[in-house]
């Protein structure tokens, strides 16, 4: 399989009144590992639908490997979805899963389930070719659905919450295949998530989209550490917001120093604050803090230095940061798209 580059110009999706995908553009270098972020609404599964052509496009194009196909039937684009159901037959094996599409494309039995048994192995379901999909765990039948959208040899492989229907322990596994076969495939993977931990650990770009807009682009670190308007910095997690005369601040929660403010003002360009509640992660004590400029103040103090001088809900304290970490957001979402 080979991984060709996609291009979205100024897709929009309408449904009557409503814009559900707001004029975008976007390009996914090949062999690429994409995640399309955001909450329910924002318009990402939309955009995927139109991508794999099963949502018609309202105006713009989609470009794949340079060949616009924005009006091509699903099966003559060189795409392949992989459904958030998995949308598995009930009544075939997972081998006769897999070799459907090979089966509807006139090949003969023997060679259409020794290619469909190459996919299964593939992902490690060779042992389990004769099962039905209800003898199958939720991963295996991930595993299965996968299978059989890569049996079609696609440029792009589009998943809509592929790992929405899967335990936290089993989701973490899963993940880390989905990564290990993009890469050893050298096909672009775009996959709709609304989880920030899922994206982070997966993508190469993340599209942090925000009512059928593209709020901001750009690497894992990138969208981190420098997110550019005030909703990807609560989106992502992780950053509390400040609001200063200068404007408004984004400030990551590891990245504040609180001591005790033992009634003196705090350093130079710190806050005053009480502690809301607390909650112990293991690594790092989580405070919730209160002030005037940030009634929601969140910071994460390393375990050995909180338990070195522990404060509780009603202390007092002082909050500082250093210059460095703090990020100024942009409230112009069109000058990120």
């Amino acid at each position: 399989m080979r991984g060709a580059a996609l291009e979205l110009v100024a897709l929009t999706k309408r449904f009557g009144p409503t814009i559900a995908v707001d004029h975008i553009s976007l390009k996914i270098a090949p062999g690429s590992y994409c995640c399309l972020l955001g909450p329910s609404g924002c318009g990402k599964t939309s955009t995927l639908r139109m991508i794999a052509g099963h949502e018609p496009v309202s105006s713009g194009d989609v470009i794949l490997a340079g060949s616009n196909i924005s009006g091509m039937p699903p099966a003559k684009r060189r795409t392949a979805m992989m459904f958030q159901s998995y949308a598995l037959f009930p009544h075939l094996s997972a081998l006769d899963n897999v070799a459907f599409s090979l089966k509807m494309a006139g090949a003969a039995k023997a060679a259409r389930h020794a290619r469909a048994l190459d996919m299964l192995r593939l992902v490690a379901m060779q042992d389990y070719a004769a099962r039905l999909p209800s003898q199958l765990s939720g991963g295996q039948q991930q595993r299965v659905a996968l299978a059989r959208a890569l049996i079609t040899e696609p440029q792009i492989l589009l998943l809509d919450e592929p790992l929405s229907a899967l335990d936290p322990f089993l989701r973490i596994k899963v993940r880390a295949e989905l990564k290990r076969l993009q890469k050893e495939l050298g096909i672009s993977f775009v996959h709709v998530t609304h989880s920030q931990d899922e994206a982070m650990a997966l993508a190469d770009l993340i599209v942090v989209m925000n009512r059928g807009r593209i709020e901001q682009q750009g690497s894992p670190q990138q969208i981190f550490t420098k997110p550019a308007t005030e909703f990807v910095a609560r989106f992502i997690g992780g950053h509390n917001i400040i609001t200063t005369a200068d404007g408004v601040l984004a400030l990551r929660s590891d990245r504040i120093r609180v001591g005790r403010l033992n009634g003196q003002a705090p350093p130079g360009g710190g806050l005053a604050a009480t502690v809301r509640n607390l909650e112990y992660q293991g690594t790092h004590v989580q405070l919730g803090l209160t002030s005037e400029l940030a009634p929601d103040l969140v910071a994460c103090v390393p375990e050995h230095i909180y338990f070195a001088d522990p404060i509780g809900p009603g202390d007092r304290v002082a909050v500082s940061w250093s210059d460095n970490d703090a990020h100024r957001l942009s409230q112009d979402l069109s000058s990120n798209t």
